[in-house]
């Protein structure tokens, strides 16, 4: 199957460049470009692309609106590209809220400094969402151990299993003492649904890890603290995770835990350079694995890949339960199909039902 793509900039140059990128990979053509919001929305209308790369900042009609447009009309995947900035982060957060499903640096310097791996994350992006489909509607609020490595990127099948895994079983009757949420593509939207379910009074501590630039998580975590009744906060070195807060893995960095005279204690730290993801689900669940092995409830939502398989594996293995969000609520069924498929999910669930059932089981 080709994946047909519409791209959107006001730059012609930056036009011809994604185009040129995008048609090197023979599972994907170009069919249109357009230079504004509004040409986009009438050029997804009647071309009907798989996936439209879309600006942020054009002439005519901005890209958030377009992609707020398209989505109600023409619902259509939209990969923005954006700025590693602060106002780049609260512009991109505005298009995924807007119904945009994925984003990637505008600099493509940042993506890779290596050209052709930038190309290929590219291509990789837009054949994971063209062949995924349309996206699926989602309610939205207005490690494993050093030495383990890291899965790449588009490696766990986005398909559905021919028969459903058995369901693990808890081996202790031990309470949660913690809960950690591991995503990627389709997070950001996908975390404000589960945490805006969440009362004031949650009694536990929220580990977020979610694949993101350094600039943007800051960003982020305010956005949700802003949006949610428990708080929200960008993890720092040292900090001690509260009842009813969130900690949000600093972007660019992996975040892990240690017990210190009893205390549970976060530690962000720059990691190993040739780890795939910065910040990494699987080297945050392995670390909760070591210091709580049958006391977590960890949770994996839409994303590309695998991470998080092997750090639920080894949490599943000392007795903590994993969900994992379904196929059908998705936007990328990819990090949840890893621990589904590999058996290690005690439930597997619609994104509207994560934040209400953490909400009873705690």
């Amino acid at each position: 199957m080709t994946v047909k793509v519409l791209v959107v900039d006001d730059s012609g140059f930056f036009r011809r460049r994604v185009s040129e990128m995008l048609e090197s990979d023979p599972q994907i053509e170009v069919i249109g470009t357009a230079e504004n919001g509004q040409q986009a929305i009438d050029q997804v209308a009647a071309l009907k692309p798989d996936v439209v790369t879309m600006d942020i900042e054009m002439p005519v009609m901005d890209g958030i609106t377009a992609v707020r447009k398209i989505m109600a009309s023409t619902p259509t995947p939209v990969i923005m590209f954006s700025s590693l900035t602060t106002d780049g982060a609260r512009a991109t957060l505005d298009a995924l809220d807007a119904g945009a499903v994925d984003f990637l640096p505008k600099r493509f310097e940042d993506i890779s400094k290596d050209r052709e791996e930038a190309r290929r994350t590219l291509c990789q992006r837009v054949r994971q969402l063209g062949l995924g489909g349309v996206p699926r509607p989602a309610p939205a609020p207005s490690a494993a151990p050093a030495a383990a490595p890291t899965a790449a990127p588009g490696s766990a099948t986005a398909t559905k299993p021919a028969a459903a895994p058995p369901l693990a079983t808890r081996s202790s009757s031990s309470p949660f003492k913690l809960v950690v949420i591991g995503t990627s593509t389709g997070g950001p939207v996908a975390l404000q649904a589960v945490l805006t379910a969440l009362p004031a009074d949650f009694p536990l501590p929220i580990l977020l890890v979610q694949h993101m630039p350094e600039s943007f998580t800051p960003a982020f975590a305010a956005r949700l603290d802003a949006l949610c009744k428990i708080k929200v906060r960008h993890a720092a070195d040292g900090d001690e995770p509260q009842p009813g807060t969130a900690y949000l893995a600093p972007g660019g960095h992996q975040m892990h835990v240690e017990k210190n005279g009893g205390k549970l204690v976060i530690h962000v730290s720059d990691g190993r350079p040739d780890m795939t993801y910065k910040p990494c689900v699987d080297l945050t669940f392995g670390s909760v694995a070591r210091v709580y092995p049958d006391s977590v409830l960890a949770v994996v939502l839409t994303g590309m890949g695998a991470d998080g398989r092997e750090g639920a594996r080894m949490l599943h293995k000392g007795g903590s339960e994993i969900w994992a969000q379904d196929e059908a609520t998705s936007v990328v069924y990819g990090m949840p199909a890893a621990v589904a498929e590999a058996g290690l999910t005690r439930k597997i669930l619609p994104l509207s039902e994560i934040g209400p059932a953490l909400a009873r089981s705690v």
